[in-house]
């Protein structure tokens, strides 16, 4: 990545852009016109009517209210983000009809799926206040959950599903747009304090207020720290974020600069072994508990990396496992509107800068009996054993393998009989990533009527520069089967019990088995174009379209094996070393997406529209630091029909979905359980088809009582897949995409009512997810499960406390499998007995202080 001087330039256009321009951005503001509809005054301020009243301002060329677009769309309030009480954002999202999630891998990199699409999150783009704060949805193990944090600077949250959303945003089959507090004239604040029994102590804040009569500020944030869902044997989360804004009003606009700082570190929840794989029947609950343990381990804490650099010398990096997924990362954005004689011109402009070190322990081959893994033979057939090659490098004179934990030159013998028969491979990872984005928007809107309706245009070029470098060493360790496992060594003895040599050192199976480094930067630029023409009162037509150029350049460095030359081990014998030379790559795709809909209202309590939209999805910048990747423009064309119903507080939506790509690109890097490289791609293209229903709906009843759901009924189908190896198509064909449920949703009963002049609510919620596969042939399933959670909202005056339980009957449900090995064939049984549990029965309290 170009350093310093690049992203000075960066932060230069952005700005300049920003400053010269009076100035929106591909979403209407979130400070709107002098003619929108005024925006709510803090984070507590509750949508004004949830059935249709919400006025949207993401992927419209006009704010509208909810109920007269032609797309699917929700608003939650701060409120109603408190009330739903997300453990984090995957998880707020997993409330909204067609987001299937999983939200088991901790506070963030968390699945979000939507209507089926297979992408674990790159289809989905994050904002804030209308721009995107790193411009790709998928960073370097990071996407947009990392860098996008709701605490109470969280105005409001807009998520449009489908629709426009091509057209206003990159890579976008959904947007959500984070909307944060401004001031205004009344000084208001909050202060608030969580605490939960999983060792949750959670402080935000937030305060805002007039600076002079035309002047406002608004500044807050949140520290956190975590002992985790599970228990690593050290913190889980531990850090915070601040986020502040001053906005000027002008006579005909205002302008806003903004900043964000986040330093937070996240430890990562991987896969877990559930049941024994030499009887699938057999629960391995007592050695790694289904809701608390976890295979990260204390153990991990001064890991070693070792490779060889291009100059031949061995280069050993000092890694910790708790360290986790360390973010830090700043943001700066302008943004400038202004209407002039009803020509609303508008410009935003965003600046940002992260660094991102991450450790993590991954899931690798399924566990595997201990004393077969140790002294098993080939006899001179197939794959050499652990034994064959222990003989081979140490002497014939090898009578066996023991095992012995790690770290005590075999003193500390380890029995596996005495515990789950069991050894498990897993793999540590060691990621830095430096990165960079620069985004800025100019857009003018302009309000034509005309003999045949009134014509809302909206014209916008939007650019970005941006980049990532990449260092990445994997290597793996050998465990025992339990939560917080010991690392284990391997020993070679000869018929006298001497030992001669070892498999393992110190607990290292194979030092660094993938090694990458290199950098990318890019340039792009959008133009795009939206109208929407109001006939008559209740009928709208909406068209969109948006053409985009990119521009990428990166390299990365070449390796090759090495034996590092201890000859008393055989973990360092094949080790990943850089070779000196660098592969270029250079990359220039342009995609064009479109949409089109139709909106009738027939009267103001019932509607109903159509859209069609063509998203087309240029491949990631990181295909240009790595090495043979399948590089393909995945394409989609989506069509969606809504019925629409509003009464007051009551509503109802009702949506119907089709999705057809082609092609779509399915590849994904594969692991050798031989060699333990991970970083070969293993091409699957096709096409994919997802039918379905969205049900989102709410029925306020007498007395305070209400009802609140989302439900989602699909079809998500592989169609014509194959790869390069020529597998048939027919064996994957009409087969259920991997971890896409068919059916998914939840339902929330709610009622408040007063006590002595205390505001109350009381409120439930039931979730349920269908079944899932972890691999492209269906031979293994994800089975349903169900989860009920519940709350209560006490206020009284400016004070407010919460009670809120998930998960509270400790039902079990299962996600994600173990993808580094399950895509093409599955675990060998029929129902996962290796994925990462959902969390247990955990409770929360907040208290709170307004003003």
């Amino acid at each position: 990545m170009t350093k310093f001087g690049l992203r000075t330039g960066c932060a230069f256009i952005a700005l300049s852009i920003a400053a010269q321009s009076p100035a929106w951005a591909q979403t209407a503001p979130a400070t709107p016109p002098a003619d929108a509809a005024p925006e709510a005054t803090g984070p507590d301020a509750a949508a004004p009517d949830a059935g249709g009243g919400d006025i949207i301002v993401t992927g419209s060329a006009r704010q509208q209210r909810r109920f007269d677009v032609s797309y699917a769309v929700n608003s939650l309030s701060n409120a109603d983000i408190q009330k739903l009480a997300p453990i984090n954002f995957a998880d707020l999202l997993g409330k909204l009809p067609g987001f299937a999630v999983e939200n088991t891998g901790g506070e963030v990199q968390n699945i979000i799926r939507l209507r089926g699409l297979p992408s674990d999150g790159g289809l989905v783009t994050f904002q804030q206040d209308g721009l995107p704060l790193f411009h790709e949805n998928d960073g370097n193990f990071f996407r947009g959950d990392s860098i996008n944090r709701f605490d109470l600077m969280t105005q409001r949250v807009e998520v449009v599903r489908g629709g426009p959303a091509p057209v206003y945003a990159s890579y976008a089959a959904a947007i959500v747009n984070n909307i944060t507090v401004s001031g205004t004239d009344t000084t208001r604040g909050k202060a608030q304090v969580t605490l939960g029994d999983t060792g949750l102590y959670r402080l935000d804040g937030y305060q805002a207020g007039p600076i002079d009569d035309s002047t406002y500020y608004a500044i807050g944030g949140f520290l956190r720290r975590h002992d985790g869902y599970r228990d690593n044997g050290f913190p889980n989360d531990r850090g915070g974020q601040v986020r502040a804004n001053i906005k000027h009003d002008f006579s005909n606009g205002s302008l806003r600069v903004s900043g964000n700082y986040l330093n937070d570190h996240n430890v990562f929840y991987l896969p877990i072994p559930t049941a024994d794989p030499r009887d699938p029947s057999k629960s391995l609950n007592q050695y790694i508990d289904f809701f608390s343990g976890t295979m990260n381990s204390p153990a991990l804490r001064n890991a070693n990396i070792r490779f060889r650099e291009a100059d031949g010398t061995t280069r050993n990096v000092d890694a910790d496992l708790g360290n986790g997924r360390h973010t830090q990362f700043g943001n700066v954005g302008v943004q400038y509107d202004a209407d002039f004689d009803g020509w609303k011109v508008a410009a935003k402009g965003g600046v940002s800068v992260g660094k991102l070190h991450f450790n993590a322990l991954y899931s690798t081959t399924n566990p595997l009996d201990a004393n077969t893994y140790a002294n098993a033979t080939s006899n001179g057939i197939g794959t050499p054993t652990n034994l064959d090659n222990a003989r081979k490098a140490f002497g014939a004179g090898v009578t066996r393998l023991g095992y012995a934990i790690a770290g005590t030159n075999g003193a500390e013998v380890y029995d596996p009989n005495t515990a789950s028969g069991l050894v498990v491979p897993a793999q540590f990872r060691d990621v830095v990533s430096k990165y960079y984005s620069t985004q800025g928007d100019l857009s003018v809107t302009r309000s034509i009527a005309t003999g045949f309706g009134t014509h809302d245009l909206r014209v916008g070029v939007y650019g970005s520069l941006y980049g990532e470098t990449n260092e990445v060493a994997y290597q793996d360790y050998l465990l025992e089967v339990k939560g917080k496992p010991r690392t284990l060594d391997l020993i070679a003895y000869n018929a006298a019990g001497q030992a001669v040599g070892s498999v393992t050192d110190n607990g290292v199976l194979r030092y660094t088995t993938t090694l990458n480094r290199g950098n990318t930067d890019a340039s792009m630029y959008a133009l795009y174009a939206n109208d929407t023409w109001e006939l008559v009162k209740g009928l709208t037509l909406d068209g969109g379209i948006r053409h985009e150029r990119y521009s990428f350049e990166g390299y990365a460095f070449a390796t090759t094996s090495a034996n590092l030359g201890d000859p008393n081990t055989l973990a360092d014998n094949a080790v990943r070393a850089f070779t000196g030379q660098i592969i270029n790559s250079k990359l220039s795709p342009s995609i064009t997406n479109w949409t089109g809909g139709i909106n009738y209202d027939v009267t103001k309590h019932f509607g109903a529209y159509a859209r069609a939209s063509h998203l087309e999805t240029p491949p990631s910048t990181q295909v240009t630091y790595q090495i043979n990747p399948t590089i393909i423009t995945s394409k989609a064309n989506q069509y969606e029909v809504g019925l629409k119903a509003a009464f007051g507080r009551s509503y109802l939506y009702l949506i119907g979905f089709y999705t057809r790509y082609n092609p779509l690109n399915a590849s994904f890097v594969a692991l050798d359980p031989v060699t333990g490289r991970n970083d070969q791609s293993v091409p699957f293209v096709g096409k994919a088809e997802i039918k379905g229903i969205e049900i989102d709906g709410k029925l306020a009843l007498p007395y305070g009582f209400a009802v609140t759901g989302a439900l989602t009924i699909s079809d998500p189908q592989y169609k014509s897949l194959v790869n390069a190896n020529g597998a048939s198509a027919g064996d994957v064909e009409g087969n259920q995409i991997v971890r896409e449920p068919k059916v998914y949703g939840n339902i929330r009963p709610s009622v408040d009512f007063d006590v002595a002049g205390n505001s109350v609510q009381l409120y439930g919620r039931y979730e349920y997810t269908g079944k899932r596969y972890v691999d492209f042939f269906n031979n293994t399933a994800l089975p349903s499960y169900q989860t009920v959670g519940a709350g209560i909202t006490l206020t009284h005056d400016t004070w407010q406390m919460q009670v809120v339980g998930d998960n509270l009957f400790n039902a079990k449900g299962l996600t994600e499998g173990n993808t580094r090995t399950d895509l093409l064939s599955g675990q060998g049984t029929a129902g996962a007995i290796y994925g990462r549990p959902n969390f247990g029965r955990n409770v929360r309290l907040v208290v709170s202080k307004s003003w």
